[in-house]
């Protein structure tokens, strides 16, 4: 069952959503070579309880962190442990909180020092048909329409798109119905409706669109050993535009800073 939102509901969940615009901010100003992704987990951590709310992930299916924090070929549900970030790594941090009964649910994937240009291109191309994505996020639309605006804007560029993983519907539960594949065909799916909330989430590599499974029953990696980039927003279906629940303003006003 498709879980509709009130207006009411919709505007506590932005309060989630923004906190972990606010926390991956947080975790970006300590982003650097030599960092481990544990400490990155434990400013995570801390920062999310700080603001009155819980991490949405910890104790998630048994998960042990309150980030996926996947790193190059890792695509998602890393688990933060003793590896040390390296000059020229791209890292994706998967962030979610439960705050006042909802959850919010953000990825963005960064550079750690200098890094390759086809590298840069591939993360550039992934956040770009994010929001392409959320373009067709409105009522009357369906999840095909989201997914086909990722696949025909990420293929031309030779790029894999994940399928064995896809977006979601989030609330109350940090994955309700509809999933959200990030590939598909126009006027095919779920149909949208007014007071629905995706997790929107393309998760784009290098190489080959294949993926598999670590020995440790969470992180997924490329099959082919190359990057591969994640960004996601929380958004809300509304009637001719989407509405954003997540931001990523505050993570880019610290990268900014950090780049000056």
């Amino acid at each position: 069952m498709i879980s509709l939102k009130t207006e009411e509901e919709i505007e506590i969940q932005r309060e989630s959503s923004l906190l972990v615009g606010k926390t991956l901010a947080e975790v970006a100003r300590h982003i650097r070579p030599g960092i481990k992704t544990i400490e990155l987990d434990r400013i995570a951590e801390t920062f999310i309880k700080d603001n009155k709310a819980v991490p949405g992930f910890k104790g998630y299916g048994g998960f042990p962190g309150s980030l996926c924090i996947s790193v190059n070929d890792q695509v998602v549900h890393g688990i933060p442990g003793t590896y040390e970030l390296k000059d020229g790594d791209i890292v994706s941090i998967d962030c979610g909180v439960l705050k006042n009964g909802f959850y919010g649910d953000s990825a963005y994937t960064f550079e750690v020092g200098e890094v390759d240009a086809d590298i840069k291109k591939l993360i550039k191309t992934t956040k770009e048909s994010l929001y392409l994505a959320i373009e067709q996020a409105v009522e009357g639309n369906r999840t095909g329409d989201i997914g086909y605006a990722i696949q025909s804007y990420i293929e031309p560029f030779g790029y894999g798109i994940v399928r064995e993983l896809v977006g979601h519907g989030v609330g109350r539960q940090l994955h309700e119905k509809p999933e959200v594949p990030n590939y598909g065909k126009r006027g095919s799916g779920v149909k949208l409706k007014s007071g629905m909330v995706l997790a929107i989430e393309p998760m784009i590599n290098l190489g080959t669109r294949a993926v598999k499974q670590e020995a440790d029953g969470w992180t997924i990696r490329t099959a082919d050993g190359k990057p591969s980039a994640h960004f996601e927003h929380d958004v809300a279906i509304r009637n001719g535009k989407a509405d954003m629940l997540s931001s990523f303003e505050m993570i880019e006003t610290v990268l900014k800073s950090k780049n000056q």
